[in-house]
């Protein structure tokens, strides 16, 4: 392959990122629209730059001709989750979709069978069909899924080894090893409080909606010309919000709504 073609050979790779990027932060969404717990935390992706591909073919001894064979990650997102147990619940999340939107060729899971170094995560490589201009195109793509603490200690070491290209000084191994451990028994403490840790965050979206969904329908009300009784609900709604009455605000919405759905009929 000539360095004429590179832009045109990561097309489809970003294509691939972005639709897998927004599938798995849409179904986010429809977790919250349910008022469920979202196993999914937030999702990044990427597609490996022309000199990390480079890297890896030196490294490798890989052909030209056999990076989209044998490079699994060249297009890549990370699914970052709260707890230890929500990776295996959006790992069984993409199982349910396999032979459907996408196809797993491999799981490769390093929280059970951590690496030398400490790191942890659960990886799955699938194959994701894409429609672009030249038509369908298979795209092999890596998901990485993995904690918060986890990822925290992989940019970490991912930054030092990009550093020390690869042989880390002893010292800094030696610490970055126990750092991995410590970071991993955060996430085993944050997992015996997680029923907590839920119900408080249920809570905050529950009241972040109610507020969002009475101030819209306040504005509802000024716009069609009720400004009196708009008016009437804001001075009742300042007064709940500064007693943080999560109850009342519930009722307050229910009023409204149905109010305004009186003047939407």
């Amino acid at each position: 392959m000539e360095v004429k073609d590179w832009k045109n050979f990561f097309i489809p790779y970003e294509q691939a990122v972005d639709e897998l990027v927004l599938k798995f932060e849409t179904l986010k969404k429809q977790f919250w629209a349910l008022e469920e717990y979202s196993p999914i935390e937030y999702v990044q992706g990427r597609v490996k730059t022309i000199s990390s591909i480079l890297e890896k073919i030196k490294k490798n001894n890989i052909a030209l001709e056999e990076i989209e064979e044998k490079i699994e990650d060249i297009a890549g997102i990370r699914i970052i989750c709260q707890f230890v147990d929500d990776i295996h619940k959006v790992v069984e999340l993409i199982r349910k979709r396999n032979g459907k939107d996408l196809i797993i060729l491999q799981e490769k899971d390093y929280i059970k069978n951590k690496k030398e170094s400490g790191y942890r995560s659960y990886h799955m490589i699938i194959q994701y069909p894409i429609q672009y201009a030249l038509g369908t195109k298979e795209v092999i793509a890596e998901i990485q899924i993995r904690t918060m603490a986890m990822n925290f200690w992989a940019t970490i070491e991912h930054s030092l080894n990009y550093k020390y290209k690869y042989d880390i000084p002893v010292d800094i191994h030696r610490r970055l090893k126990n750092s991995a451990e410590a970071s991993y028994l955060l996430d085993q403490e944050m997992y015996e409080i997680r029923e907590e840790i839920r119900d408080a965050q249920k809570l905050f979206h529950i009241r972040s909606d109610t507020i969002s969904q009475i101030l819209h329908d306040i504005q509802y009300l000024y716009e069609i010309g009720e400004e009196v009784l708009s008016k009437e609900y804001q001075k009742l709604f300042v007064e709940l919000w500064e007693k943080g009455d999560l109850s009342m605000l519930l009722s307050l919405q229910v009023d409204l709504k149905r109010v305004v759905d009186k003047y939407r009929k």
